[in-house]
């Protein structure tokens, strides 16, 4: 008996421990936006729908130019026309955070920009997640998200959800019981007449978690369902995964990201590479029991990869791009390994395929023919070790397909930025990615190049049944904006007292990946 009160006591003390240092973390964070004049962030989004209430009409305008540069945006497909649809997104420049609700609708035969603006739509935000579904003429949902201060001290996660009717233009907010708890860089896919969000995280720059758990809205009923899911095996939580429904309704989650304490302060990240199905229970295939079940994929074996640009296309195929992995990580430094390459999971057969894209040329009109064979390959030719040879113009990387060994990882060299070709996708995380009648569609997303981040507004086509070249909508061009290098000498110094005067560690986090 004495050893279990003795427990117990411990437990409050430690609770009271970590009720003091968030304290004080949160009156030195205090300081430090009085400091560069910051305001609350939750005023600061509350004025931001108050702005977005004030507006009366829809508006629609021709662009001159395309949105400007960003990653962590939406950008899907219309589910009746030849259109595209762009929202939101960040963009850092070295010294501050700028945040968008701004909504895009792409003309793809006219190759014609037209931004939206309508009454009482959702503030800015980034790390969201967006569908859209051909009821009613089309519908366009949006769930989640985060905004970030200026200053990257503050972060406003979202748990709201929006419908806008595509025909009208007009965003009405669904206020429905049981939603999932605010978070961002979560996932989010239609099926069977519902919403499907999985996992995110929710960071304060002081504490954070991540997310495993699945919610499920029911498109017909606009609630969200109570969802019984059996606990035999679960998702490790995390954020930033690719997530995609398969043509009989199940639900695929894999890769992802998230982080863990190794010891006190010092975190770690986890680059996730396991893959998980979510089924219905057979017995009562109209109830709400759902089970996850571990899965594995033939073909290719994709490199560890977060952020990675996801879309599912009506082919029955899931189709990444990009993503990053951490690499060269100790307590003060971490670098990101990007990728270029382009993935097709097949959702029926269950395998992979590294995607080949051939040159076009005017003597040898097979390879056509040869390219749609490479997008409809069968379970067959995908247990076949495979040779790939990438080139960017300047470096050749060589990757083996899967053998009865383990594969070595080939290392992706850091190209100069003056010097990337601007006619094909270069690697990058958080991309826009989407399929509309048959072509692959990809936009913007960001590059880190030692301590510099590259954020795109370029924008590129495939034809995903002749894969010859990449087309370049608008070319990629590495000096598109400037970057502001942080003056960190003279405000480290400022600070510095500060810390010696706490001597205690701020306990901040970098926030995750989306």
């Amino acid at each position: 008996m004495g050893k279990k009160d003795k427990n117990k006591k411990k437990g409050k003390g430690a609770e009271k421990t970590a009720m003091k240092t968030n304290k004080k973390l949160a009156a030195k964070q205090k300081k430090m936006l009085e400091k560069l004049g910051e305001a609350d962030i939750a005023e600061f989004v509350a004025k931001l729908e108050s702005e977005e209430a004030r507006l009366k009409t829809v508006t629609e305008e021709f662009c001159a130019t395309p949105p400007s540069p960003r990653s962590s945006f939406s950008l899907v497909a219309h589910p009746e026309k030849e259109e595209l649809i762009l929202f939101g997104g960040e963009f850092f420049n070295g010294q501050k955070v700028c945040v968008y609700n701004d909504l895009f609708f792409y003309n793809i035969n006219k190759s014609e920009w037209k931004q939206v603006k309508s009454p009482c739509g959702p503030t800015p935000r980034s790390g969201h997640q967006m569908v859209t579904v051909a009821t009613d003429g089309g519908q366009l949902w949006l769930f989640g998200g985060e905004h970030a201060s200026p200053s990257q001290m503050q972060f406003y996660h979202y748990k709201d959800l929006w419908m806008m009717n595509l025909k009208t233009r007009k965003w009405e907010k669904i206020n429905a019981s049981n939603s999932p708890s605010a978070r961002s860089g979560h996932r989010m896919v239609v099926a069977k007449k519902k919403l499907f969000v999985f996992g995110g995280f929710h960071d304060n720059n002081q504490t954070y978690r991540y997310f495993n758990d699945m919610h499920i809205f029911s498109l017909e009923s606009y609630t969200w369902l109570q969802v019984e899911i059996a606990a035999a095996i679960l998702p490790p939580p995390r954020s930033a995964c690719c997530m995609a429904a398969t043509p009989d309704g199940k639900i695929l989650v894999w890769g992802g990201y998230s982080k863990s304490q190794m010891k006190k302060d010092v975190d770690r990240g986890i680059t996730h590479t396991d893959m998980y199905t979510l089924t219905p229970d057979k017995n009562t295939p109209d109830s709400n029991k759902f089970k996850w079940v571990s899965s594995k994929c033939g073909g290719y074996k994709p490199l560890p990869r977060s952020s990675v640009g996801c879309c599912t296309a009506p082919n029955g195929k899931a189709y990444c791009f990009g993503g990053v992995m951490d690499i060269d990580e100790d307590e003060e430094d971490v670098k990101g390994q990007f990728g270029d390459d382009l993935l097709a999971l097949d959702l029926t057969a269950m395998t992979w395929r590294l995607m080949e894209i051939h040159k076009k040329t005017k003597s040898d009109k097979k390879d056509s023919k040869a390219g749609a064979n490479d997008i409809e390959m069968n379970e067959e030719d995908a247990s076949k070790p495979q040779t790939t040879t990438t080139s960017d113009g300047i470096f050749t990387v060589t990757v083996a397909g899967p053998t009865t060994s383990s594969p070595a990882l080939p290392k992706v060299p850091s190209l100069f930025p003056n010097r990337r070709p601007k006619n094909v996708p270069s690697p990058r995380m958080n991309p826009g990615i989407c399929v509309c009648k048959g072509t692959l569609y990809i936009y913007g997303g960001l590059y880190e190049e030692d301590s510099k981040q590259y954020t795109f507004n370029d924008f590129y086509a495939l034809d995903l049944h002749k894969l010859e070249e990449w087309r370049a909508i608008i070319p990629n061009d590495m000096n598109a904006h400037d970057w502001i290098d942080s003056d960190s000498d003279s405000s480290d110094s400022e600070e510095s007292d500060e810390d010696d005067d706490d001597n205690d560690d701020d306990g901040s986090s970098e926030m995750d990946t989306d």
